[in-house]
């Protein structure tokens, strides 16, 4: 893939999920509405892309330290990615990203 010229806003986060097989570090894409209902993209090792559910994911999870998510996020530069690195969701380029992906003009 070539290199992303897309700065991509990323929270990383460890699962609570004691019993999680792989890594529990997963990435969420605050800004970028993947679903006609508002769930987002995310990345984790195993599975790779998929949607989530942000409020969901924050509450059954923690933040996760840059030496937690230093293999994520390396495999992720690997495939394109230009990450910014972020700590919540700005609402704001949420909602614009939810009304692109639902055809709303704003």
């Amino acid at each position: 893939m070539e290199k992303d010229n897309y700065k991509t806003d990323i929270i990383f986060r460890v699962d609570n999920n004691r019993n999680f097989i792989g890594s529990p570090v997963f990435a969420l894409f605050p800004h970028e509405v993947s679903t006609l209902n508002g769930l987002v993209n995310c990345y984790q090792h195993v599975g790779q892309h998929s949607s989530a559910e942000y409020r969901h994911c924050i509450a059954n999870s923690k933040p996760a330290t840059p030496e937690e998510y230093k293999d994520l996020k390396e495999e992720m530069e690997s495939i394109g990615y230009d990450i910014n690195v972020v700590k919540k969701q700005n609402y704001d380029k949420y909602l614009k990203s939810y009304y692109e992906v639902r055809g709303v003009k704003r």
